[in-house]
């Protein structure tokens, strides 16, 4: 299966039947490379993934400053240290997981819920992480 299938049918997927979709999504290399992404994904800067990478190393990095993806601020929320971080921006927001070798990102803006975007990005990630990446 292409990385772009990852993102396509499990990432952008149809949530729960309902015909909601995350805004965007991909899966990055820990080097800031796109291994798949969807078209509406933002174009970011490699400072931006290793402010990312940073606060799984040491959780808390982001907080004072926020995430930011593609020149846009996120408010870091709660999320698992060294594993998820979640950010918040108005009534959407992000949710990046981290793996052995890539950062599963995604997107949403209402209706979505931070709740099924947590699912479907951690879902992935996990995915991942039991396939040895």
């Amino acid at each position: 299966m292409s990385w772009q299938t990852y993102v396509d049918d499990h990432l952008m997927c149809d949530i729960d039947g309902q015909g909601q979709h995350l805004s965007a999504a991909a899966i990055v290399g820990h080097d800031g490379s796109v291994w798949a992404q969807s078209s509406t994904f933002p174009q970011f800067k490699a400072p931006e993934i290793a402010g990312i990478l940073k606060d799984f190393e040491e959780p808390g990095h982001l907080a004072p400053t926020g995430l930011f993806l593609g020149g846009d601020k996120y408010m870091v929320i709660q999320g698992e240290p060294g594993v998820v971080i979640r950010g918040k921006k108005g009534s959407g927001g992000i949710t990046i997981k981290k793996t052995g070798q890539a950062l599963v990102f995604g997107v949403y803006e209402e209706p979505v819920t931070p709740g099924q975007c947590n699912m479907i990005v951690e879902r992935l990630g996990d995915y991942l992480i039991d396939q040895g990446l």
